[in-house]
């Protein structure tokens, strides 16, 4: 009897690992699916979803998709390195718990992210920046306003975010309501609804030929722009540093007193559509070539 009872758990023993292996197995393969399968499902979502954008605008949505289906992680000045492409990220001191694990993590942050879109397009780093300096770019083909919605903007149009002041967020428009992102610390690349809310700036369309313009360089830090030629008018934008500009036209207005200068050349920058004291503007206090503003 003893010896029965131990054939026939022997059995039983048998029987469950021959049934077992298989639904292991195929347990086993389905997990190790699912992972591409979720990136395919991204990489989907992540493409050119209208017609009109350039061609250099959709490649310059090719290689951020690309990112998006990589599974890379957004991380707070990823992307920000001598040239474009993935960087190790920085812990963020407005948010370090969820910013933790960035130094970790190489990947994008916003800007990071569009600057390495651009350059895979262009061949060149065209938006080497912040996301203000990316908005306010000397390379703008047209600009749009919160007002305006969607309807104008074209697969390859920058979405920005904030205020003139602050504008802290970027992202690539697909066309269709959605948008390519590095969103926050903690997710990776993904596509999102274009958000519309409150702070929503506007959007600007990359010119990638050549630039037209009288082009400029800034010097300093945090150099802010006016509404008028006046120190005393409201502030419109202020540079964090030395920064690539389209000058219109330039005008004697208030005289300036700073860094050991005196000038009251005042230039009209139409990206910002703000005035800067020519003192912050390399060369001469009248800058050659660019001719004096009739307003």
């Amino acid at each position: 009897m003893v010896r029965r009872t131990g054939l026939i758990r022997t059995l039983i023993v048998l029987l469950s690992v021959l049934f077992w292996a298989p639904l292991t197995t195929a347990a086993a393969s389905t997990a190790t699916s699912s992972a591409p399968a979720s990136a395919k499902a991204a990489a989907a979502d992540c493409r050119v979803l209208a017609p009109g954008g350039s061609a250099a605008a959709e490649r310059a949505i090719a290689a951020a998709c690309a990112e998006v289906a990589a599974g890379t992680w957004y991380t707070w000045g990823g992307g920000h390195g001598s040239q474009p492409g993935a960087t190790y990220g920085y812990v963020d001191p407005t948010d370090p718990e969820d910013s933790k694990h960035d130094p970790e993590r190489r990947g994008f942050d916003c800007s990071g992210l569009v600057r390495h879109a651009y350059a895979q397009a262009t061949g060149s780093d065209i938006l080497d920046g912040v996301a203000s300096q990316q908005y306010y770019t000397h390379r703008a083909a047209d600009r749009f306003t919160a007002a305006q919605g969607l309807a104008p903007l074209v697969p390859g149009d920058l979405l920005a975010y904030g205020t003139s002041k602050n504008l802290h967020h970027i992202a690539i428009y697909l066309g269709a309501g959605k948008m390519v992102e590095a969103k926050e610390s903690g997710t990776k690349l993904m596509v999102s609804d274009v958000r519309l809310g409150g702070n929503y700036f506007g959007a600007v369309r990359v010119n990638t030929g050549e630039v037209t313009g009288h082009i400029h360089q800034t010097w300093g830090t945090d150099v802010w722009t006016k509404a008028e030629p006046a120190l005393n008018a409201d502030r419109v934008y202020a540079f964090p540093y030395s920064t690539t500009i389209r000058v219109e036209c330039q005008k004697h207005a208030e005289k300036v007193t700073s860094d050991g200068y005196t000038n009251d050349v005042w230039s009209y920058l139409p990206d910002y559509k703000a005035w800067m004291t020519n003192i912050y503007i390399k060369g001469p206090a009248w800058l050659e070539g660019v001719p004096e503003c009739k307003f």
